[in-house]
């Protein structure tokens, strides 16, 4: 898999500052879902960053490391037991990458690539 297409259509289109969404947590019986938003050097790919779901804990807090030390700007964000409760699973998750984009310090993306198939309703543009 190409993981930058998504990106390079994006730039293509006239996108300058690109973020990727994601969430974990969603699966758990209880706890709340989180969500986090990462800006990356234009074209840059980490090693062994997929689906987090498929590495050790050990290996998922050395990407977060390095994640951390090379993004631009980087979100995490929660939504609670309770809001998951209140809103139901799929909306808490959309939530919770919402603040995760609000949490950007550094940049503010021009469009989000989310990684699923339904999109959270951002203020910026999604793929």
């Amino acid at each position: 898999m190409n993981w930058l297409e998504y990106e390079n259509e994006a730039l293509a289109e006239g996108y300058k500052i690109v973020c990727g969404v994601d969430e974990a947590g969603r699966g758990p019986l209880a706890g709340p879902v989180c969500a986090a938003c990462v800006v990356l050097p234009t074209g840059m790919v980490i090693e062994g960053v997929n689906d987090s779901k498929k590495k050790t804990e050990k290996k998922r807090n050395a990407l977060y490391d390095v994640i951390k030390e090379q993004a631009l700007d980087y979100g995490i964000a929660f939504a609670s037991e309770k809001e998951i409760d209140e809103i139901n699973i799929l909306q808490a998750t959309f939530l919770a990458m919402r603040r995760a984009v609000d949490s950007l310090t550094v940049l503010t993306p021009d469009i989000a690539l989310i990684d699923g198939n339904k999109t959270p309703g951002l203020s910026i543009a999604e793929r």
